[in-house]
């Protein structure tokens, strides 16, 4: 079973640092490769660029609960839950717009 873990092409869990801004302040978030894709994703289906889904995320959890102790881990469990969201019918993402 460890295989399917352990065998995973390394690409996937490299490291990769971007530069964003976060209200206003000038920052750097370092995640795997696998999770910045799914964010990259995630922004694209919100129509918005993955720093600006990143900055509206962030605005939104200082206004619920007045900081974030751990931004990063909050992306990543944001990934998680996004890949455990049942995929949208056409019908229904049509009759939301």
């Amino acid at each position: 079973m460890c295989q399917i873990f352990a065998g995973q092409d390394p690409e996937r869990y490299q490291l990769e640092t971007r530069r964003m801004r976060l209200n206003g302040q000038s920052t750097s978030i370092r995640l795997e490769h696998s999770f910045w894709a799914i964010l990259d994703e995630i922004a694209e289906g919100e129509g918005l660029t993955t720093p600006g889904f990143v900055s509206k995320l962030h605005d939104e959890v200082l206004e619920l609960h007045g900081e974030s102790k751990n931004f990063t881990a909050l992306l990543r469990c944001t990934c998680l839950v996004y890949r455990e969201m049942p995929p949208k019918a056409e019908g229904a993402r049509i009759a939301a717009e």
